[in-house]
């Protein structure tokens, strides 16, 4: 029979070893993956505490493309407090010039292109091509140790599975295109790709890349799954995109593991209708003003802002979006940053003056300001509350309210210069009052006040741009009394009986 100590020591080396390989993968071993907060599902759990998800990200090439350092750019994020990547698995990627984005992360040289299959020679002479039967191991030790690496940093990866191809160039290049691949599948329209019918065979190629990624990664606590990027172009069809989800989730079933699937809806907004039951995050992009949160808050998941850039290069732009969606209720958002590019993983790329978008290290300080002030509330708690305002907002500018009714109070004002008068109708107390520069980060002005009840009155200090402020009523809420135990009754004792003497 062993002894004790044996048997310690040969569990002590057992825990040791499971511990090495939860190192190795980069899972965490007592975690489980990202999911909705059971308490508010409008926003997510993650290890243990309630999260907002904000970032201002390459753009999408950090796997795929091989001369991208990927930890210097996780490295960078981590250091600004944001928790968001989105990666492009390598079905799409784009040709050097695309949408006029200089240095494009997204449009690696071509033998710098790496994705999920192998290159062979094609048959009966030397041209290289894609065999979409054969997975390129490379690739998936490269995805793995990108998703491992962000997992260390406390960063979420969404894992773009598939993407439009908006015009020729981007079909012209796909492995998923017949003249890239050895096995006479994707001989169609780039808008007959991602359709349940005539798409040339390419739907085995593309249920089995799915779950392919979905097993590599099952280990990982911080992926979910977005079925395709903006597939609202290129003639993505939505009985497909449902196809692909019910691949992920049986997928997942076999394997015993389940991460959030993700259905990108609109550009701007869209009202969801008939959502896949699996869906769990329903994301827009450039969804200013965040009008597309109240007319989905209703399905009690996740609403997020996965995209924006476009819109020139200054950094206000997207501050303003960022900071008006989350106030608005919204739990994810992520700034498409072309100051990411090969070389300069950091986030310095000083990009032409022509291009399309921004994102920049004074704007990522910025947004880390906003993940700072928002995670100082209570998230569980806090709902959209705009009802609150009475009047007082600047001329020209809009207020957004989350609100823990009675308890906590943020306001997001954007636009104008002073709020002299703001009027939010409140409950009695004791007040905290505190002016927040988003810009910044610092607190500007901050009191406590004696709010009697209704509509109180607040000044701001001078602002440019934007302002944030919180409330917070610091009088100890008012628990219903107990009442004392009643007093116990005297139980009934029959004297004794003196006994008679005969």
């Amino acid at each position: 029979m062993k002894s004790l100590r044996s048997i310690v020591a040969t569990a002590m080396r057992g825990l040791c070893h499971l511990c090495a390989l939860a190192l190795v993968s980069g899972n965490a071993l007592f975690g489980a993956p990202l999911a909705l907060h059971p308490a508010n599902p409008h926003y997510f759990l993650y290890h243990g505490r309630p999260q907002v998800l904000i970032t201002s990200g390459e753009h999408y090439g950090a796997v795929l493309n091989l001369d991208f350092n990927y930890v210097k750019y996780l490295d960078t994020l981590q250091s600004n407090k944001l928790n968001l990547t989105r990666t492009f698995s390598g079905a799409y990627y784009e040709p050097a010039g695309a949408f006029n984005i200089a240095n494009n992360v997204l449009a690696p040289k071509a033998d710098r292109f790496i994705c999920p299959w192998v290159k062979t020679n094609a048959p009966g002479g030397t041209t290289v091509k894609y065999d979409l039967t054969q997975w390129n191991p490379a690739y998936f030790i490269r995805l793995r140790d990108f998703v491992g690496q962000a997992e260390r940093r406390g960063i979420i990866v969404e894992m773009n599975l598939f993407c439009p191809f908006y015009d020729e160039s981007q079909w012209e290049i796909s492995p998923l295109n017949a003249k890239n691949n050895v096995n006479a599948v994707g001989d169609i329209a780039r808008t007959n790709v991602y359709t349940l019918d005539n798409n040339g065979g390419l739907l085995a190629i593309q249920e089995s890349m799915v779950r392919q990624i979905v097993t590599a990664l099952k280990d990982f606590d911080n992926v979910y799954y977005e079925i395709c990027n903006e597939p609202y172009f290129g003639g993505v069809t939505l009985d497909w995109q449902r196809h692909i989800a019910d691949v992920i989730v049986e997928t997942e079933k076999k394997l015993g593991r389940i991460h959030l699937i993700s259905q990108n809806i609109a550009n701007d907004k869209a009202k969801v209708e008939n959502p896949h039951p699996a869906v769990s995050i329903f994301n827009f992009h450039y969804a200013t003003p965040p009008e597309t949160v109240p007319m989905n808050y209703g399905l009690g998941k996740v609403i997020g802002d996965n995209e924006t850039g476009f819109k020139g290069t200054n950094d206000f732009t997207y501050r303003r979006e960022g900071w008006d969606f989350i106030m608005a209720g919204g739990a994810l958002y992520n700034n498409l940053d072309y100051s990411f590019t090969v070389g300069h993983e950091d986030g310095t790329f000083a990009y032409p003056a022509n291009q399309p978008g921004g994102g920049s290290v004074a704007l990522r300080r910025q947004l880390m300001h906003l993940q700072e002030f928002i995670h100082t509330f209570d998230l569980v708690k806090m709902k959209p509350a705009n009802g609150i305002i009475k009047g007082g907002v600047p001329a020209g500018a809009t207020a957004r309210v989350l609100a823990e009714p009675g308890k906590s109070y943020a306001v997001y004002l954007q636009g104008g210069t002073q709020a002299r008068g703001l009027l939010l109708d409140l409950p009695a107390g004791t007040y905290r009052v505190a002016w927040f520069n988003p810009s910044t980060g610092t607190e500007e002005m901050a009191q406590n006040i004696e709010h009697p009840n209704g509509v109180a009155t607040l000044v701001s200090p001078v602002y440019k741009d934007d302002i944030a402020l919180k409330l917070v009523n610091l009088t100890p809420v008012k628990k219903a009394p107990v009442p004392p135990p009643a007093p116990a009754k005297p139980s009934a004792v029959k004297p004794l009986k003196k006994p008679v003497r005969k």
